[in-house]
């Protein structure tokens, strides 16, 4: 069984380089996903840093998007993991992008206070799986995504995006 303290991205992407979640890209942001202990949510906390501002002491929206992108991403990616009984990062790799992204802002997201993205899988058609992601400044709900994630082969995706 694998450390609960390592995330999945580590378990799962160790060589990842996307902005958002990629532990390889030295100018990301590292997001870090864990199985919330009550087996249904995926946790990730994430404090911005001051580059992120948007309006004066708020965090910059298309921030909290790119939060809930990847953060909502691979909670479907840990959800196939477990629906298959499977550890993320055993073969064959399970990969999804987004399929749609969708943020509806509650409340401004003030700086200066951790973030924590609360996100469960709320419904699975095929390859696709929508996902309800929640994110909180400290006790205060203030922005949802609602969004779906497909499961892809990366490779295949790559070489159709550059016409091989």
């Amino acid at each position: 069984m694998n450390n609960p303290e390592t995330s999945l991205q580590d378990l799962a992407a160790p060589e990842g380089i996307c902005y958002g979640c990629g532990g390889r890209n030295p100018h990301g942001l590292h997001i870090k996903s864990h199985w919330h202990e009550d087996g249904i949510h995926v946790i990730a906390e994430h404090n911005p840093d001051a580059q992120y501002c948007g309006w004066p002491d708020l965090v910059y929206g298309g921030l909290l998007a790119m939060l809930v992108d990847c953060h909502s991403n691979w909670t479907a990616m840990a959800h196939h993991y477990r629906a298959e009984q499977r550890e993320p990062g055993s073969l064959p790799r399970i990969d999804c992008v987004t399929g749609n992204l969708g943020i509806k802002f509650i409340k401004p997201t003030p700086m200066g206070v951790t973030l924590t993205l609360r996100a469960k899988v709320e419904g699975e058609t095929g390859r696709k799986t929508r996902v309800i992601c929640e994110v909180y400044a400290g006790d205060v709900l203030t922005a949802i995504g609602d969004s779906v994630f497909v499961r892809v082969d990366t490779e295949q995706l790559a070489a159709a995006a550059h016409g091989r």
